[in-house]
């Protein structure tokens, strides 16, 4: 039976883990593939960040989890477990199967118990993960059969009153900046294949994942088909209602912006963009732009 290292071991391991993934996903902005993961080394040996068998990752050395993960699936499929986010603006992870003593399930306890720092790998694409980190496991709910994972702090802060009011509010403000927003831009880039929809322009650095529908409005989910790659500048028209989007994919351009004379980026980069198709869509039609959500955005439009 392999004997377990102690606490400074184990954080040693983990900060080094959560270093080179740092540094290889420009602070947790960019995914990585299964087999980019592979490279990760430690004391000079490979050593598995994430278990590609099961959903908790837990080296024999260790006596707590290192990582959890959640399976990609398309727009519409089932996941295989459950995983979201509560009312109370913390993030929930699904325990393995039902028994809560599942030796999985032990580790991420384990974790929880001595408030230690994970990697959770989401699911972007097929055999394409984004990790986020660190996370903590703060609390279970057994009745749900779940863990309770929070994207901000290791739960040691306990405020009543107003002061949990006010802790909640910034825990779903930071949740959605740490966790959403960074896996919702990475299924959009990687679905659009890191080009604007609109120009095709492909420097990932000038790119944006653009909701279609606000994320602040009911229908404006965090989900590839409500998502459209796009340049700053398309960006920025499109939530400004210059730029349009019809449910057919085409672009136009408001009426008055197409008699007005400024310079090369308002003819080239819009009034020609005028009734033209958009240059870049997911080659997946199921992660293509709902039209029924490019209804919405198009209404929104042509009022302005």
């Amino acid at each position: 039976m392999a004997v377990g290292w102690g606490r400074a071991e184990d954080l040693h391991l983990r900060h080094a883990a959560m270093d080179w993934l740092g540094r290889r996903t420009n602070d947790g902005a960019e995914p990585l593939t299964t087999e980019e993961l592979k490279d990760f080394r430690f004391r000079g040996a490979p050593l598995p960040l994430m278990d590609m068998q099961r959903g908790i990752r837990k080296p024999a050395v260790l006596d707590a989890a290192l990582s959890f993960r959640t399976v990609y699936r398309p727009d519409g499929a089932e996941r295989p477990y459950a995983d979201g986010r509560g009312s109370d603006g913390l993030m929930r992870y699904k325990f393995r199967g039902t028994d809560p003593q599942h030796p999985e399930n032990r580790a991420l306890r384990a974790a929880m118990d001595r408030k230690l720092p994970l990697i959770w790998f989401f699911g972007v694409g097929p055999g394409v993960y984004l990790p986020t980190f660190p996370v903590y496991i703060v609390g279970e709910e057994p009745e749900h059969l779940q863990f309770i994972v929070d994207a901000v702090t290791d739960g040691a802060i306990q405020p009543h009153g107003a002061l949990e009011e006010a802790l909640k509010r910034y825990v779903t403000v930071e949740t959605k900046r740490r966790l959403h927003q960074p896996i919702f831009r990475a299924t959009v880039m990687r679905a659009y294949e890191s080009r604007c929809a609109v120009c095709a322009l492909g420097h990932r650095q000038l790119l944006d994942a653009a909701h279609i529908v606000p994320d602040r409005e009911e229908a404006g989910v965090a989900g590839i088909r409500n998502g459209l790659s796009l340049c700053k500048i398309h960006h920025a028209a499109f939530d400004t209602h210059i730029l349009g989007v019809r449910p057919d994919y085409v672009v136009q351009i408001r009426s008055d912006l197409l008699d007005e004379i400024d310079g090369p980026m308002l003819r080239h980069g819009l009034q020609e963009r005028h009734g033209q198709p958009l240059m870049v869509l997911p080659s997946v039609r199921r992660e293509r732009p709902a039209s029924d959500l490019l209804e919405i955005a198009y209404a929104v439009f042509l009022e302005q």
